[in-house]
């Protein structure tokens, strides 16, 4: 793959000296998406969207066109929300796009609102990551002064506010509806379905919700058009999207290209493994996505092509790790993180990612006995596609997958620990301090 494969659009002004202010992103052209867009009829850009085929890039990669579509036009006051509740273990693109380019996405919030007939809109970010939230809100602020926010937008006589809102930092809010309760003021849980969002989501009016990067992608489509969009990528996953690379290869970070693009491209461009070492897995959409191996190199990183290869494009996040790692301590930290983030109101996912902490620590610890494999798995068993949400079947994806490539290696955790097979120090990507540690401090340190 060369450098001319990457197709910088949404990152094309990441470099620019201070590019998250307004008119280092009017100089680039910035805007020219919306004033074309005010010119055309609601529905017409509607359209357009449909026939770019732009997906949404939460992990979903539901039609987002068809979404906007799903709400009642007859039906006022509805509202867009626009999910930066980005907190997947491995995940890194909607941040750096809101730090990088935060007009990118408030000129997609617009186009997007004045296609839908949204007069109120809604940018939900993490509360941890608050250098974005100043970005975005400072932003706002600009938008507001310049005439492209507020009342009659350019004289075109569309209004629009937009309120930038701080969650409180919980994963679970990455979930549509838990991040519309959030959003509310109530405990970030998700709502029974129907009725869905579309119908009665924010404050029970109709409610379209999509993640950053979705509407980022819009002032492009509208400025280059639907063909230009639909022409990169596969038949059914089009387009230009944003894949974080992280772990033990030479040049990590983000790398925007067709998703007809392969791993082996991207893991070539990114420079390979560190030096010495070879590739052990890899997850393909951050830690809910099933794991894959070496020999699965040249799978093709759109929907459709992960899921034949038995994973998920998820949101994108190439965790890429070597053979010094420990596929049972790996996956414990990922369960770990699930059962901590889980909100607690279903059964499943509350007692069962529970029961899988306590039995990957055991194995992990080597004083698991013979059979607990099988328990494991029986355990994912219960929790997988049993929840009120995706959140119990990510943590039942990443064991299942685990075991299914490496199963030795967790049999091997029936008397044997895995710092002692395989030395975390090894795996440390920063130099340790001290050269040897107990068990304990290893998993905790």
């Amino acid at each position: 793959m060369s450098q001319q494969t990457l197709v910088p659009v949404l990152t094309a002004n990441w470099g620019q000296e201070q590019s998250w202010k307004l008119g280092p992103y009017q100089a680039q052209g910035g805007y020219e998406g919306l004033r074309l867009a005010l010119k055309r009829q609601p529905g017409d850009i509607m359209t357009e969207i449909k026939d770019a085929g732009l997906r949404g890039r939460g992990g979903a990669g539901f039609p987002t066109g068809m979404k906007w579509s799903f709400v009642p036009a007859e039906l006022s006051p509805k509202y867009l929300v626009v999910n930066g509740d980005e907190s997947e273990p491995g995940t890194c693109k909607d941040i750096p796009l809101l730090m990088a380019s935060p007009h990118t996405l408030i000129e997609g919030i617009i186009i997007a609102s004045y296609a839908i007939g949204v007069s109120r809109a809604f940018v939900y970010i993490r509360g941890e990551v608050l250098h974005p939230i100043r970005r975005v809100q400072q932003a706002v602020a600009e938008a507001y002064e310049a005439g492209y926010l507020g009342a009659d937008i350019l004289g075109s006589g569309f209004s629009l506010d937009i309120t930038v809102h701080a969650g409180a930092g919980a994963y679970i809010c990455g979930e549509e509806t838990a991040l519309l309760n959030s959003l509310e003021g109530r405990r970030g849980q998700p709502r029974l379905r129907p009725p869905f969002p579309a119908v009665a989501g924010l404050y029970a009016l109709p409610t379209v919700i999509n993640n950053v990067e979705s509407i980022a992608s819009v002032p492009g489509i509208i400025v280059r058009g639907g063909d230009w969009f639909a022409g990169m990528g596969t038949e059914k996953s089009k387009g230009h999207t944003i894949y974080s690379l992280s772990g033990h290869i030479k040049n990590p970070g983000q790398y925007e290209a067709p998703l007809s693009v392969t791993f082996r491209e991207l893991f070539d461009l990114a420079g390979g493994m560190r030096d010495g070492h070879r590739l052990k897995f890899f997850t393909p959409g951050g830690s809910s996505t099933p794991i894959l191996t070496a020999d699965q190199m040249d799978v093709t990183l759109d929907f459709e092509g992960l899921m034949a290869a038995g994973s998920q494009l998820g949101t994108k996040a190439m965790q890429i790790f070597d053979e010094t790692v420990s596929v049972v301590r790996t996956t414990l930290r990922w369960v770990e993180f699930y059962q901590h983030e889980s909100c607690g109101k279903c059964t499943p996912c509350r007692e069962g990612t529970w029961w899988l902490v306590q039995l990957l620590r055991r194995l992990e610890a080597g004083q698991g006995e013979e059979g607990d494999v099988d328990k494991l798995l029986s355990v994912v068993g219960t929790v997988n596609g049993q929840s009120f949400c995706p959140l119990a079947s990510g943590a039942a994806a990443c064991i299942t997958s685990a075991v299914t490539h490496f199963r030795d290696e967790f049999e091997i955790g029936y008397h044997t620990p895995a710092w002692e097979y395989l030395p975390y120090e090894a795996s440390a990507l920063f130099p340790v301090k001290t050269a040897t540690r107990s068990g304990e401090e290893a998993r905790h340190g």
